[in-house]
Protein backbone atom coordinates (compact mmCIF):
# COMPACT_ATOMS: atom_id res chain seq x y z
CA UNK A 1 0.00 0.00 0.00
CA UNK A 2 1.01 3.59 -1.05
CA UNK A 3 2.41 5.78 2.15
CA UNK A 4 0.42 8.61 0.81
CA UNK A 5 -2.96 6.63 0.77
CA UNK A 6 -5.55 8.81 2.94
CA UNK A 7 -6.17 6.87 6.53
CA UNK A 8 -9.86 6.80 6.38
CA UNK A 9 -11.74 6.35 9.89
CA UNK A 10 -15.14 4.84 9.75
CA UNK A 11 -17.67 5.08 12.41
CA UNK A 12 -19.38 1.77 13.17
CA UNK A 13 -22.81 2.92 10.96
CA UNK A 14 -20.44 3.43 7.59
CA UNK A 15 -18.95 0.34 7.86
CA UNK A 16 -22.65 -1.63 8.32
CA UNK A 17 -24.07 0.50 5.89
CA UNK A 18 -21.71 -0.42 3.06
CA UNK A 19 -21.79 -4.55 3.57
CA UNK A 20 -25.70 -4.64 4.18
CA UNK A 21 -26.58 -2.86 1.10
CA UNK A 22 -23.99 -3.24 -1.82
CA UNK A 23 -25.15 0.12 -3.04
CA UNK A 24 -24.30 3.74 -2.28
CA UNK A 25 -22.21 6.09 -0.77
CA UNK A 26 -20.95 3.81 2.28
CA UNK A 27 -20.71 0.75 0.21
CA UNK A 28 -18.33 2.76 -2.36
CA UNK A 29 -15.99 3.80 0.51
CA UNK A 30 -15.64 0.27 1.42
CA UNK A 31 -14.59 -0.66 -2.20
CA UNK A 32 -12.13 1.94 -2.47
CA UNK A 33 -10.87 0.42 0.58
CA UNK A 34 -10.77 -2.97 -0.88
CA UNK A 35 -9.16 -1.48 -4.50
CA UNK A 36 -6.15 -0.10 -2.15
CA UNK A 37 -7.28 3.13 -3.03
CA UNK A 38 -7.93 4.19 0.53
CA UNK A 39 -6.81 3.02 3.78
CA UNK A 40 -9.68 2.15 6.04
CA UNK A 41 -8.69 2.35 9.68
CA UNK A 42 -11.18 1.00 12.74
CA UNK A 43 -10.80 0.83 16.33
CA UNK A 44 -11.29 -2.44 18.08
CA UNK A 45 -14.46 -0.59 19.59
CA UNK A 46 -15.57 -0.45 15.82
CA UNK A 47 -14.88 -4.22 15.36
CA UNK A 48 -16.82 -4.74 18.62
CA UNK A 49 -19.82 -2.90 18.44
CA UNK A 50 -19.98 -4.10 14.73
CA UNK A 51 -19.80 -7.29 15.25
CA UNK A 52 -22.38 -7.13 18.05
CA UNK A 53 -24.71 -5.16 14.89
CA UNK A 54 -24.07 -8.07 12.84
CA UNK A 55 -25.30 -11.12 15.36
CA UNK A 56 -28.23 -8.82 17.00
CA UNK A 57 -29.52 -7.17 13.21
CA UNK A 58 -28.11 -9.01 10.78
CA UNK A 59 -26.88 -12.42 11.39
CA UNK A 60 -27.56 -13.90 7.80
CA UNK A 61 -25.03 -11.35 7.26
CA UNK A 62 -21.77 -12.24 10.14
CA UNK A 63 -19.91 -14.45 8.14
CA UNK A 64 -19.88 -11.98 5.19
CA UNK A 65 -18.48 -9.39 7.71
CA UNK A 66 -16.02 -11.23 9.07
CA UNK A 67 -14.33 -12.41 6.33
CA UNK A 68 -14.70 -9.53 4.93
CA UNK A 69 -12.97 -7.72 7.46
CA UNK A 70 -10.33 -10.94 7.56
CA UNK A 71 -9.84 -10.09 3.81
CA UNK A 72 -9.52 -6.16 4.34
CA UNK A 73 -7.23 -6.03 6.56
CA UNK A 74 -8.21 -2.83 7.72
CA UNK A 75 -6.00 -0.73 10.20
CA UNK A 76 -7.02 -1.19 13.49
CA UNK A 77 -5.93 0.89 16.11
CA UNK A 78 -6.34 0.78 19.92
CA UNK A 79 -9.20 2.10 21.96
CA UNK A 80 -8.21 5.52 23.50
CA UNK A 81 -7.79 5.58 27.04
CA UNK A 82 -10.54 6.36 29.74
CA UNK A 83 -9.72 9.94 30.89
CA UNK A 84 -9.34 10.72 27.29
CA UNK A 85 -13.16 9.18 26.51
CA UNK A 86 -14.20 11.12 29.20
CA UNK A 87 -12.93 14.69 27.22
CA UNK A 88 -14.26 13.50 24.21
CA UNK A 89 -17.64 13.20 26.09
CA UNK A 90 -17.57 16.54 27.11
CA UNK A 91 -18.44 17.45 23.33
CA UNK A 92 -20.48 14.41 22.02
CA UNK A 93 -22.67 12.04 23.30
CA UNK A 94 -21.08 9.65 25.44
CA UNK A 95 -21.63 6.47 23.19
CA UNK A 96 -20.07 8.63 20.52
CA UNK A 97 -17.05 9.65 22.86
CA UNK A 98 -14.83 6.32 21.96
CA UNK A 99 -14.89 7.09 18.71
CA UNK A 100 -14.11 10.63 18.80
CA UNK A 101 -11.55 9.58 21.30
CA UNK A 102 -9.93 7.19 19.23
CA UNK A 103 -9.23 9.85 15.61
CA UNK A 104 -8.15 12.75 18.34
CA UNK A 105 -4.60 11.91 18.98
CA UNK A 106 -3.74 9.61 15.71
CA UNK A 107 -2.99 10.05 12.17
CA UNK A 108 -6.77 9.96 10.25
CA UNK A 109 -6.83 11.64 7.06
CA UNK A 110 -11.02 11.66 7.60
CA UNK A 111 -13.74 10.40 10.05
CA UNK A 112 -16.63 9.31 8.14
CA UNK A 113 -19.78 8.53 9.85
CA UNK A 114 -23.63 8.95 9.18
CA UNK A 115 -24.16 10.26 12.57
CA UNK A 116 -24.21 13.67 11.38
CA UNK A 117 -26.24 15.17 14.59
CA UNK A 118 -23.72 14.29 16.94
CA UNK A 119 -21.12 14.58 14.90
CA UNK A 120 -21.33 17.60 12.62
CA UNK A 121 -21.86 19.49 15.47
CA UNK A 122 -19.62 22.95 16.49
CA UNK A 123 -18.01 21.49 19.56
CA UNK A 124 -17.25 17.85 17.95
CA UNK A 125 -15.73 19.97 14.99
CA UNK A 126 -13.73 22.21 17.22
CA UNK A 127 -12.71 19.15 19.19
CA UNK A 128 -11.66 17.56 16.45
CA UNK A 129 -8.67 18.42 13.65
CA UNK A 130 -9.78 15.83 11.21
CA UNK A 131 -12.32 16.37 9.24
CA UNK A 132 -15.55 14.83 9.72
CA UNK A 133 -17.68 13.70 6.75
CA UNK A 134 -20.79 11.63 5.45
CA UNK A 135 -20.09 9.10 3.08
CA UNK A 136 -21.22 11.19 0.28
CA UNK A 137 -19.25 14.31 1.28
CA UNK A 138 -15.99 11.67 1.86
CA UNK A 139 -16.91 10.81 -2.03
CA UNK A 140 -16.93 14.39 -3.40
CA UNK A 141 -13.84 15.42 -2.12
CA UNK A 142 -12.17 11.70 -3.23
CA UNK A 143 -13.49 12.37 -6.64
CA UNK A 144 -12.08 16.01 -6.72
CA UNK A 145 -9.06 15.09 -5.57
CA UNK A 146 -8.65 12.22 -7.51
CA UNK A 147 -9.50 14.16 -11.08
CA UNK A 148 -7.00 17.23 -9.78
CA UNK A 149 -4.23 14.65 -9.61
CA UNK A 150 -4.60 12.34 -12.21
Amino acid sequence: MPDNQWKVFLDTNVLIAGLVSRTGASAAILDLGEAEEIRIVISRHVLIEADRVFLAKFSPLIDRFRMFIKNLAPLLIDDPQPQAVREAGKVIEPDDAPILAAVKNEDIDYLVTLNTKHFKTAKARAYLSTPILTPGEFLTAFRAFWEKNS
